[in-house]
């Protein structure tokens, strides 16, 4: 429980021209030999992801790419995958050297800036290039290795005045929708996915996430939820299961309970909950041949009765009643071609930042593809989507617009 999972890191792209110096500057920062270096342009050939601790920031993952301008064979393919990274970057560090500016450093500012991505400038190599005296800007060597805990503190004091407020003030998971001293009950069924002798992700921060509000919790297996209440002097303040046994929880939960599921938890922390709910609005209207997009953030082994690969695709053709074709992808993957998808169902996004799923959710909204997640698909395939949104009357608002546009579309 004491880990920090990447998905709730800040994430800060390390960009720079070939050679400008970004792997020997994360050592600088990491006081370590982290990344690999080499006068060879080219030396990073992909996205490095390194973790460490930023206080009062707490744990980041520094993404240290390959070099802009890489005119080695490889470099369009490394380009690409530095480009990526702008859907992953809550704060972009570009490292320059005094006195220049590429096209390629302009480019990539010019992306940050239309991406509301903020933007630290350090200018590394000083002591061969050194500004004029009393210059107010963020330099360094990074092989001047006295000089690392006063650059930190600056570099601290410089990704603070940027940083995105959720990092300051993180978003309650769960706990703003529990009075202190309520009751919390989370049916937690144990199968074939569940990490032997552990929680998933998205459970045990709801657990931490109720305490650190103040509330009481209990957790059930779904098949002894029904009797666990039945034992309670008072009803739960809120019910949250996982989103495979929503159908059971629903009914088994008395009506004046607020009831929702990890993942509706997770589309609200990570994502933009309201569109998520417009976007089951789309399983009303599938046709056959249509294609769906299943989105996960983790590359897992697929088991007998995944939920991604199989269970929800079974669910949308149960509940539509044609065959659709099913698509996946994995990890960091993400099509470009989205405008051939009726309709992408991302996962929780446990293992995503939050910049990465409101990219995606935007991706699908320029392509005009309607998006949802897990745990809305699963409840509205089940019947019971409108009240496991109960306790967020925004999104429930969303999906009832959604429905009345569609049907005015088809009258």
């Amino acid at each position: 429980m004491s880990g920090v999972s990447r998905g709730e890191r800040l994430h800060l792209a390390l960009m720079g021209r070939t050679n400008v110096g970004k792997s020997t500057f994360l050592n600088f920062l990491a006081g370590q030999d982290v990344a690999l270096t080499s006068p060879l342009p080219g030396t990073t050939t992909d996205v490095v992801e390194k973790t460490m601790e930023l206080s009062p920031l707490g744990p980041v993952v520094w993404l240290d790419t390959p070099g802009l301008e890489d005119m080695t064979q490889l470099g369009p393919q490394r380009m690409e995958r530095t480009w990526r990274v702008f859907d992953r970057a809550d704060v972009v560090v570009l490292i320059r050297e005094w006195g220049t500016e590429t096209p390629a450093e302009i480019e990539a500012r010019q992306e940050a800036e239309k991406r509301k991505i903020p933007v630290v400038t350090v200018y590394n190599k000083v002591d061969l290039n050194p500004p004029p005296t009393g210059i107010d800007a963020l330099v360094c060597s990074s092989l001047d290795t006295k000089s690392r805990e006063s650059f930190l503190s600056h570099l601290k004091t410089a990704v603070l005045a940027v940083c995105p407020e959720s990092f300051l003030d993180p978003p309650a998971l769960v706990g703003d929708l529990l009075p202190a001293g309520g009751l919390m009950v989370l049916v937690v069924p144990i199968d074939l996915q569940a990490p032997k002798g552990r929680l998933i992700l998205p459970q045990v921060q709801a657990l931490r996430d109720a305490l650190d509000h103040d509330a009481a919790i209990l957790v059930v297996k779904e098949r002894e939820y029904a009797s666990a209440l039945d034992r309670l002097k008072e009803a739960p303040s809120l019910v949250v299961c996982d989103s495979q046994v929503v159908l059971k929880m629903v009914a088994d939960t008395p009506a004046a309970v607020p009831c929702t599921t990890f993942s509706i938890l997770m589309a609200r922390m990570k994502g933009d909950l309201a569109q998520l709910a417009e976007g089951a609005a789309a399983l009303d209207h599938l046709q056959s041949g249509d294609r769906i997009l299943i989105a996960e953030s983790c590359s897992h082994h697929a088991l007998e009765d995944d939920i991604g690969r199989v269970k929800i695709p079974r669910w949308i053709r149960q509940y539509a009643g044609v065959a659709v074709e099913v698509d996946s992808c994995a990890g960091r993957d993400f099509p470009d071609d989205l405008p051939r998808y009726r309709l992408v169902v991302q996962c929780g996004g446990c293992m995503h930042n939050r910049r990465t799923m409101l990219t995606r959710i935007e991706q699908c909204r320029a392509a005009g593809v309607p998006i949802t997640n897990y745990g809305v698909c699963i409840a509205k395939t089940q019947g019971v989507l409108r009240r496991v949104l109960s306790p967020f009357p925004f999104a429930l608002s969303a999906y009832e617009k959604a429905l009345a546009r569609a049907e005015t579309r088809t009258v």
